[in-house]
């Protein structure tokens, strides 16, 4: 294995966006495979800072310098994979529900799943179940990753799954609920699919499914 994949990996991890960007230009030029240099370099290294974040390890500010770092470097590469025919994992729409504003665990869970080599359409904060359908029947995507911060705005997550279960729809994708109030229990209440307490653990079951599925 080239030597530039574990640097890239190394400086990834390390936060170092220029240098990161410049061995991803030097692999290109020295004609390294296009999905190795996303798969051994640049998810190797989000993988290890994964790791290492469910180990309490490292904490949101290095996982969210880290994930500058890799965007950086799969920015390079997009064209040449697109060019490849390479595409993602799969396709995973995020969003935090109706009247709740809150972005920083919607933001860390969309990172991380980046990081697992998926495709992330983020919708923001206060995504209606209406907004979450359109985009739905625009993308396609594979699963659905619903997000609360609110005990107020947990039931949104239900409206959600009662729209796309009245569209038809429920059985296409699997649904991921997170957030401080959410709880096993709540998942299996409302009918989603997928419950984990951690932004790394939720990339992992996500991925796991989408791949279970294919």
């Amino acid at each position: 294995m080239s030597n530039l994949y574990n640097e890239i990996s190394t400086a990834l991890q390390d936060g170092k966006t220029k240098t990161v960007a410049e061995l991803v230009e030097k692999a290109i030029a020295d004609d390294l495979p296009t999905e190795a240099i996303l798969k051994q370099g640049l998810l190797a290294g989000m993988e290890i800072i994964s790791v290492q974040f469910q180990a309490g390890e490292v904490y949101v500010p290095e996982v969210m310098v880290s994930a500058r770092a890799m965007n950086a470097g799969a920015a390079l590469l997009k064209p040449l994979l697109a060019e490849a025919g390479v595409t993602a994992a799969g396709k995973v729409l995020i969003g935090t529900v109706k009247g709740d504003l809150h972005d920083i665990g919607k933001n860390l869970v969309k990172l991380m799943m980046e990081g697992k080599g998926l495709e992330v359409i983020d919708l923001g904060v206060d995504v209606s179940a209406e907004q979450f359908l359109a985009a739905q029947r625009e993308h396609n995507a594979d699963a659905i990753a619903l997000s609360a911060l609110l005990t107020t705005t947990m039931q949104e997550m239900k409206n959600v799954i009662n729209a796309f279960t009245e569209a038809g729809l429920r059985n296409d994708m699997i649904i991921l609920v997170g957030g401080a109030p959410i709880s096993e229990s709540f998942k299996n209440e409302i009918g989603a699919d997928i419950y984990t307490p951690d932004a790394a653990s939720a990339a992992a079951a996500c991925k796991a499914a989408i791949l279970a599925r294919k």
